[in-house]
């Protein structure tokens, strides 16, 4: 019987994507679609068309907060990424004290409600030190007291063959009633894959109709700056002429006007965009499209991302990478088939 998963904080589908192709080679073990739920519309259209355009209805629209579950079909699995900007680095890092803090307690209010047999949580590696580290010494307790153990893990995903340099706090969760024990998989069987930004964005070519690949249009000095920086190289680390400099004051965030190095994994799409955040083309002038951000995310070229160019760039820069998700998915479901595999021990002291 598959593994019905239902999805909170759902973005536009990275982690289902993983969860739909897991494949183990035993049709009894698979993961099916039930329902998912994000508080924006694009997104949850973004879902609808990718991973259940034949059950539009079982993807709800509703800010968690006021949000009925217990309106929604039973569930054998829980995923939810939940909103991380309290946590993140690049934030003010209000952790527990901010608007989305204690949004993870929906996903424990979940846990309750339905009983899956496992489920799988995200967030970024910040988590750990939100609140002095007491925010998430009180998301691991609160899991624990839900009645499952767990195995907090952070992810390397270039490690696993994702082009791209981004490292996610991901906790999997089996129901303590089940005799059943999840290992971190092994980054091993990866040690050989081609990585680089250079490969995900060039090989195959994206297709002149690809979706979600129209430029960004730059000003003549944003071009004229790019131009001055080499690949790997940001605008403080690059021998600019006097005009073309940044006039900022304070930190000088690395990732300001930074070109790939294209023998490399990118380094970590996120969703902004303003202000020279862009991810910029090693060899071109320009601002990677949404769709070369895409694939350093892995979505497949035929994942059509609804909504202005912005809400897209946001909904990519959220996402967990495809492969990375199929990856972690897949161990779960080994874990439940008896079948081996390399593992790790998990890099997270509690």
């Amino acid at each position: 019987m598959p593994f019905r998963l239902g999805e909170l904080f759902c973005g536009p589908g990275g982690i289902a994507w993983g969860a739909m192709h897991a494949d183990i080679g035993n049709p009894e073990f698979i993961i099916t679609h039930q329902w998912a739920n994000d508080y924006d519309a694009d997104t949850c259209e973004t879902y609808r068309k990718n991973i259940c355009p034949d059950a539009p209805e079982t993807v709800y629209h509703e800010d968690i907060r006021k949000f009925d579950m217990s309106k929604l079909a039973p569930i054998d699995a829980l995923a939810f990424g939940f909103p991380c900007n309290d946590y993140s680095v690049v934030g003010e890092q209000k952790g527990m004290d901010g608007v989305y803090g204690p949004l993870y307690s929906y996903g424990v209010k979940a846990l309750r409600h339905f009983r899956p047999q496992w489920f799988l949580a995200e967030n970024v590696g910040g988590l750990r030190n939100a609140n002095d580290g007491r925010a998430f010494t009180k998301i691991l307790t609160e899991l624990r007291k839900s009645g499952y153990t767990i195995t907090p893990h952070l992810y390397k995903f270039e490690e696993y063959g994702v082009p791209q340099t981004r490292h996610r706090l991901i906790i999997v969760g089996i129901r303590n009633d089940i005799d059943v024990e999840y290992r971190v998989p092994s980054a091993e069987p990866y040690a050989d894959a081609d990585n680089t930004c250079r490969t995900a964005i060039e090989v195959p070519p994206i297709p002149e109709d690809a979706y979600n690949n129209e430029r960004t249009r730059h000003s003549e000095i944003v071009i004229r700056r790019l131009q001055c920086i080499r690949p790997g190289q940001n605008a403080f680390t690059a021998d600019l002429p006097e005009n073309l400099r940044l006039n900022i004051t304070g930190a000088k965030i690395s990732q300001i006007y930074k070109r790939l190095d294209p023998n490399k994994p990118s380094y970590t799409v996120t969703g902004s965009g303003g202000g020279g955040t862009h991810i910029y083309h090693w060899d071109e002038a320009r601002a990677l499209t949404n769709r070369e951000r895409a694939r350093l995310q892995t979505f497949p070229d035929t994942y059509r991302f609804i909504g202005s160019k912005e809400s897209v760039r946001k909904q990519i820069g959220m996402a967990v990478p495809c492969r990375g998700a199929k990856i972690i998915f897949e161990s779960i479901l080994k874990s439940f088939a008896g079948i081996p595999y390399e593992s790790v021990e998990p890099n997270i002291d509690e």
